[in-house]
C-alpha cells in the first residue's frame, strides 16, 4: 500500500472523529442532566484524542496515544433497541451515543478487514477496540439509567 492510500485512510479516519466529536458536543447541549453532560463531554474528548492520534500518525509521529487493552463486554444493547430520534429522557442521550459508538466500532472494523496485516490495520483494529469501549460505558450507562435499582432487589 502506498503513502497515498494510506494518507487517504486516515484522512477518511480522521473526518470520522471530527463528526463524532461534534455529535457528542450537540447532544452534550440537548441534555439538561450534569452527569450525561459529563459523559458526552468525556467522549467527545475521546474523539478528539483519537483525532490527534491520527493526525499525528499521519505526520509521521508514532505512539503519542497509548489504547488500552482491556476486555469488553458488548451489552448488544444498541443492536436489540432502536435510535431514538430525539432525547426525550436521559437515558435516551446514551441509546444515541450507543448506536453512535456501534457504528464507529463496524467502521473501522470493516476498514481494517481490508487491509492486509501492517501498521495501518493494526491502528484501526486498535481504534475500532476503542469505540467498542465507549460503546461498553454508555450502554453500562443506560441500562442503570432505564432500569434503575430499586429497594426490593
Amino acid at each position: 500500500m502506498n503513502d497515498k492510500d494510506i494518507d487517504a485512510i486516515l484522512d477518511l479516519a480522521i473526518a470520522k472523529e471530527e463528526e463524532a466529536y461534534a455529535f457528542y458536543r450537540e447532544l452534550e447541549s440537548q441534555v439538561n442532566d450534569d452527569t450525561i453532560k459529563e459523559t458526552m463531554a468525556f467522549l467527545a474528548g475521546e474523539e478528539e484524542k483519537h483525532k490527534a492520534f491520527l493526525n499525528d500518525y499521519k505526520n509521521g509521529n508514532y505512539g503519542t496515544i497509548q489504547f488500552r487493552t482491556t476486555d469488553v463486554t458488548d451489552y448488544k444493547i444498541a443492536e436489540h433497541l432502536e435510535t431514538p430520534d430525539v432525547v426525550t429522557k436521559n437515558e435516551d442521550a446514551y441509546l444515541l451515543a450507543a448506536h453512535r459508538e456501534m457504528e464507529s466500532y463496524q467502521f473501522y472494523t470493516a476498514l481494517a478487514d481490508i487491509h492486509p496485516e501492517g501498521e495501518v490495520k493494526t491502528i484501526l483494529r486498535q481504534i475500532a477496540a476503542e469505540e467498542l469501549k465507549h460503546k461498553e460505558k454508555v450502554e453500562y450507562l443506560y441500562s442503570n439509567a432505564a432500569f434503575p435499582q430499586t429497594d426490593g432487589g
